[in-house]
């Protein structure tokens, strides 16, 4: 029986993943659509600048709304970096051909020192 982290394993050996500092240079160099596929309070809690926030469970549903072009650059994070691969496995499997993943995620972005934002969560009231 495979595991979660054994599909995590398969979908990084079939996906490009770039370092933070390579994934901000990328994401500025080619313009490419910014993807959090982490929780909404996660998101809040502080994101990359610029991207946009799909939690992993409505990446397919969404995607087609924010990309509609299958060779449009598209890049994705999550918290380490398991859940970017799987949505970039997922993309592919959907027709997009630039995808790339930032290796080590979040936690990584932030051991760097690269630049965060933070969002208020959705009031309800």
């Amino acid at each position: 029986m495979k595991t979660a982290h054994d599909l995590v394993l398969a979908a990084r050996a079939g996906i490009t993943e770039l370092t933070p500092s390579q994934a901000q240079a990328w994401q500025v160099t080619c313009g490419a659509l910014l993807i959090d596929v982490r929780e909404p309070d996660e998101f809040a809690a502080g994101h990359v600048p610029g991207a946009v926030n799909v939690p992993r469970g409505m990446l397919e549903f969404r995607i087609a709304d924010l990309q509609p072009d299958g060779n449009a650059p598209v890049l994705v994070y999550c918290k380490t970096s398991g859940r970017a691969a799987l949505s970039c496995q997922s993309l592919a499997s959907l027709g997009y051909t630039q995808l790339r993943s930032v290796a080590g995620g979040f936690d990584q972005w932030l051991a760097e020192g690269l630049p965060v934002e933070h969002a208020a969560l959705p009031s309800f009231d």
